[in-house]
């Protein structure tokens, strides 16, 4: 959440009501409670993938046969996911008649530049569930890289393609893919705010919330089955847990003052939250099924969007301590923070990439703002973005991407971007303000 939207001159972001009160203009999505998955999607997103990776694999992803009659394009949606990574790039394979058990002529697709291709096939049953195949061929190499097969429903056909795509990319890599995992973002659309949860592709969007109130700062716990959230439907900031299967939630954080920012530790056991119930806003831990705060430290600034550090021993969070916004850490338990960000006069919204060896954040540049990535380990900053009005950056879980908001032509959109900034994929939304996304983990 951008800084200038929440508070006056130099304070920070989720910090205080009327702060809050301040951002849901722009920012802010809703609640009062609702079902988890019932709703239809707000809109179809397409992907739009510009730039040129460094190092890409050519790779052929061919029509399944029985696609052309199938409800979904399984091929069509493994190819985009793993254009979107970065990694590949697409060989032409339209026309082909190829199944996952054909042995096809590889010396054709080394003709064609292919390192490696996919094929299979789609077919109904007769109790209306699709049987779904596709078998991996390493074309240099000249192997047969397995396969797999699944029976769903039509409802999870892309979730399969999601699936199939992760088999290729983890095979290929030997790093494991994100695209069956999941996003949340929030929407206001008229006086209506919305919490989704959507494929990593932003396609498949669900309301997990809908209401006249606004909500903000969703996070993903690290099993993927809850979301903490900051709600309004009370008339001030409070902090929420929300199952998504079921629907259900609870209260973690409703103490005089302001409560909000919730980031989940790495073992789910506890959150780090920021609240003003003793004076100022300040980092405090709470146990992820509620009881009294813990507070980190005292400080005469305002400290808040807490971010827990991959291992769990350290949090990250934005201070006006030294004047203006900037990023400290501290230990988990507490203690003296020290900072991390020096380059720049005005840096917000910390993300830890799952890995330990990046932090991405937001950075004011010349009346904007981009996002920006930190090597933790040598300190070098890259600015990754030509945007002016990125916000809330999330890792995927394999550390390899991040999605975040902003607006491109005047509107406003998600993004994903390679952590070089060389690969980057719209998710374009078809109407509203599109806010605060946030990177769900690896599904159990």
């Amino acid at each position: 959440m951008r800084i200038d939207r929440l508070l006056p001159s130099s304070s920070s972001p989720r910090a205080s009501l009327s702060s809050l009160s301040m951002a849901v203009t722009r920012r802010g999505a809703a609640v009062a409670l609702g079902s988890a998955c019932a709703l239809p999607a707000l809109a179809q997103f397409r992907v739009e993938i510009t730039g040129v990776g460094l190092t890409q694999l050519p790779v052929a992803i061919a029509p399944l046969r029985g696609e052309a009659q199938a409800p979904q394009k399984i091929s069509a949606i493994v190819q985009a996911d793993l254009e979107r990574s970065g990694r590949f790039i697409g060989v032409d394979a339209s026309g082909v008649a190829l199944d996952e058990s054909s042995r096809p002529d590889l010396a054709l697709w080394r003709q064609r530049k292919a390192d490696a291709l996919s094929s299979g096939s789609i077919t109904r049953l007769a109790d209306g569930r699709f049987d779904v195949r596709f078998r991996l061929w390493d074309v240099v190499k000249a192997q047969d890289l397995g396969g797999q097969s699944f029976v769903v429903t039509q409802a999870d056909l892309r979730l399969v393609a999601h699936r199939i795509a992760d088999y290729i990319y983890e095979k290929l890599t030997g790093e494991r893919g994100v695209f069956s995992t999941r996003i949340a973002y929030v929407t206001k659309v008229g006086s209506r705010y919305s919490l989704w949860v959507a494929d990593a592709d932003g396609e498949n969007a669900q309301s997990a919330l809908s209401s006249p109130e606004p909500i903000i700062s969703p996070a993903w716990s690290p099993t993927g089955s809850q979301l903490a959230y900051v709600s309004f439907e009370s008339r001030k900031p409070v902090v929420y847990v929300h199952d998504v299967a079921s629907g259900r939630r609870r209260l973690i954080a409703n103490f005089r003052g302001s409560n909000s920012a919730p980031a989940w530790s790495p073992d789910g056991s506890q959150l780090a939250v920021t609240l003003s119930r003793d004076g100022g806003s300040q980092l405090y831990t709470i146990d992820a099924s509620g009881g009294q705060p813990r507070r980190l430290m005292q400080s005469s600034g305002i400290d808040t969007e807490p971010a827990f550090s991959s291992d769990g021993r350290s949090i990250y969070f934005v201070s006006d301590r030294g004047g203006s916004p900037q990023i400290y850490r501290v230990g988990a338990a507490g203690g003296n923070a020290e900072r991390v960000t020096f380059q720049g006069s005005y840096n917000i919204s910390p993300s830890i990439s799952p890995d330990g060896q990046w932090l991405a954040y937001i950075s004011r540049v010349g009346g904007g703002y981009k996002l920006h990535v930190m090597d933790l380990k040598s300190g070098t900053v890259t600015a990754v973005t030509d945007t002016n009005a990125d916000e809330s950056p999330s890792f995927a879980p394999n550390s390899r991407l991040i999605v975040y908001a902003t607006q491109q032509q005047g509107r406003d959109a998600l993004m994903t971007t390679t952590l070089d900034g060389k690969i980057k994929a719209r998710l374009a939304g078809q109407g509203g303000d599109i806010r605060e996304p946030d990177w769900g983990p690896f599904q159990k």
